[in-house]
């Protein structure tokens, strides 16, 4: 299955000011180095509610998902 780089780079689009800057900054410098498992993992975290997400990313709650912590690894990273 080929997953939509468009769809989800709108998909990154947040109510959270904080989750949209950092995640324009990732879009900007990584995004389209992801390869398809970590496009495929990517797209999976965005489906987390906003305040999870930005808690996983800020570390304020640590995400249980072993997949997803590499992507937000990279994401800390920009």
């Amino acid at each position: 299955m080929t997953i939509d780089r468009g769809k989800v780079r709108w998909q990154c689009r947040r109510s959270l000011l904080e989750l949209d800057l950092v995640l324009a900054r990732f879009l900007e410098r990584e995004f389209d180095r992801l390869d398809d498992g970590q496009l495929a993992d990517f797209e999976d975290l965005l489906c987390s509610d906003d305040y999870d997400l930005w808690a996983f990313i800020n570390g304020s709650k640590p995400c249980e998902v072993a997949r997803w912590q590499k992507i937000i690894a990279q994401i800390n990273q920009c």
